[in-house]
């Protein structure tokens, strides 16, 4: 299982490369499945957009508040760092999050999937909690379950 959290494409690749090295230096191992995690929001409009990259950043700044000590733990959850004071990090860029991530409408979820799945990718993780309401998330699901799968089925 690998996740590029929110880096782009090109990491997924370097992943993909790193495991054909050592199957190649291991001659007669069993290939193991090649999964891939990525956070995941399907939407249908700008609001369902705007939810999800909302949410993430706000979960983003959590995450990065335990590595770099930028506020207090309370009650075993990260302070929220605020996005202003994360701006200059391209890593929360909006534009960045939905190109990177399996952000989009269905086409546009389905479009990424395949270029995972030419890269040789055999099992997709949908990585749902990020903050997103649960209304959203539902409709995220319902749009995956009934738009995304039957397209690799």
């Amino acid at each position: 299982m690998s996740w590029p959290l929110t880096r782009p494409f090109a990491e997924a690749e370097l992943y993909k490369s790193q495991l054909d090295e050592s199957l190649a230096a291991n001659p007669g191992c069993a290939r193991p499945t090649f999964a891939m995690m990525r956070h995941t929001a399907l939407y249908d409009n700008a609001a369902g957009r705007q939810a999800a990259i909302s949410a993430l950043q706000s979960v983003l700044g959590q995450f990065e508040n335990l590595f770099r000590n930028l506020g207090d733990v309370n009650n075993g959850f990260p302070k929220k760092i605020p996005l202003e004071e994360l701006t200059d990090r391209e890593q929360y860029n909006a534009e960045m999050l939905e190109e990177n991530l399996m952000f989009g409408s269905p086409e546009q979820v389905i479009a990424k999937l395949k270029r995972y799945e030419a890269l040789g990718v055999d099992e997709f993780i949908y990585y749902a909690s990020m903050g997103l309401g649960q209304k959203e998330q539902k409709r995220s699901m319902e749009l995956f379950c009934s738009e995304v799968i039957p397209a690799f089925t």
